[in-house]
């Protein structure tokens, strides 16, 4: 799960962008915002500050040198590193998106895009990755069948095992564990997520929703928890499953 903020508007993050000027600019509007700034120019630097200095974000871009942007979020997810992550990329292509989500990217961004847009996702991301307990209000756990969802300390189980959750994956889970049996449409998810880029459309739910079932499924193959109602969307059974 990702660590909470102290103050979701004042966050570390790490910039691996190869571009100098590029990161220049992303480094100057982060401390107008009031963040501090982490700043790399490679893939394998971009590894090694995630791994030190453990972010509250990384801005990872996807054409790095040495080690690409792709590798770097499949290495961190490996790792169990949660750090919310949000892609950019000159490349526009559906298959590059869902592949970015697929490995546990938070949010994607194509170039050209402006710094006021960035910034605007980049407090969104953070917003959805801080703990319940920033909010500064009570709420209840969620269950659905085995599937429970804390909203407070930002936890999701499955039969009593902690369950690793992109931000994304959690505002799903705690979406559809509140009202168990029923039926979502992707629309309506995608609302839940808040933030992803435009070119993502519907097609990224089914990607989150491919993730959660080799979460919390027996089976992923033949899920029983997070099923498809075929035409309509998906649902989180409130059977034990």
């Amino acid at each position: 799960m990702a660590r909470p903020l102290s103050r979701p508007v004042c966050a570390h993050v790490l910039v691996a962008e190869d571009d100098e000027m590029q990161a220049e600019l992303i480094r100057r509007s982060l401390l107008a915002q009031g963040h501090t700034a982490t700043v790399v120019h490679d893939g394998a630097a971009a590894l090694d500050a995630a791994r030190r200095l453990r972010p509250d974000l990384v801005i990872l871009d996807l054409m790095l040198p040495a080690v690409d942007g792709f590798t770097v979020c499949r290495q961190l997810r490996a790792d169990d590193q949660d750090i919310p992550v949000l892609m950019l990329t000159a490349r526009s292509a559906e298959d590059d998106l869902l592949l970015g989500l697929e490995l546990g990217a938070d949010d994607y961004m194509t170039k050209p895009y402006s710094p006021r847009e960035l910034m605007a996702r980049i407090r969104t991301v953070l917003r959805r990755s801080a703990r319940g307990a920033d909010s500064g209000r009570e709420e209840p756990v969620v269950r659905a069948g085995a599937v429970t969802v804390d909203p407070v300390r930002y936890e999701v189980r499955c039969d009593g095992r902690p369950v690793e959750c992109t931000p994304a994956e959690f505002q799903i889970l705690l979406a559809m564990a509140g009202e168990p049996d029923r039926v979502f449409s992707r629309r309506q998810l995608l609302q839940c997520t808040r933030g992803f880029d435009r070119a993502s459309t519907e097609r990224a739910i089914d990607v989150h929703i491919m993730n959660l079932r080799r979460k919390i499924e027996v089976d992923p193959r033949r899920p029983v928890r997070l099923v498809t109602v075929f035409g309509i969307g998906y649902k989180l059974s409130g059977g034990r499953g």
